[in-house]
């Protein structure tokens, strides 16, 4: 988010054909929540191409990368790095920590989708729970973004948007932004 050091979110691995939604989800919240960009480890073109189509549309600034490893990234980070497991410390105890980490610097969230490999665990600065039952990988990063941002993240500004959403109490609007 805008004043904040840099927030990366790092999707590990990308099972083509198995994984484009539960990706996609990823990206897009990733972006709805405050973080500056999404990494897809893996081929992953198509949920890179679907973040992107609704950058585009409903506002940034927000990228989309594609890599082929998640080791580089991980390795070459000049930030604090928290992986998102169900076994790791519960998110209530070290979001204080975290979010003042954040505050002095960059920080990449690691969201897994096929089974993580222990080096992630041991790379980690935080392994972090939200709950330690299993429970799907978005609903993890919506609720550690939620909780690292305080709630700022809902009230961002987007911008070079084509259009934006109309909020109802019933029904769905979306106007194009010269109509505003």
């Amino acid at each position: 988010m805008r004043g904040d050091p840099e927030l990366t979110v790092l999707r590990l691995g990308h099972r083509p054909g198995r994984d484009e939604r539960m990706s996609t989800h990823v990206g897009l919240t990733a972006r709805a929540l405050g973080a500056d960009r999404v990494v897809f480890a893996g081929k992953a073109e198509g949920p890179k191409e679907t973040v992107t189509d609704i950058t585009d549309r409903f506002g940034g600034p927000f990228e989309v990368e594609v890599s082929e490893s998640y080791r580089p990234l991980m390795e070459e980070f000049d930030g604090r790095v928290v992986h998102l497991t169900m076994y790791g410390l519960p998110v209530q105890e070290v979001e204080e920590e975290i979010r003042s980490a954040h505050r002095s610097g960059p920080l990449l969230v690691v969201v897994g989708a096929e089974k993580v490999p222990f080096d992630v665990y041991e790379a980690a600065d935080h392994n972090v729970a939200v709950t330690n039952q299993p429970h799907s990988e978005v609903a993890s990063l919506a609720v550690f973004l939620d909780r690292l941002h305080e709630g700022r993240e809902l009230d961002r500004e987007w911008v070079d948007a084509d259009r934006h959403v109309v909020p109802k109490e019933r029904g769905k609007r979306v106007e194009g932004t010269d109509e505003r």
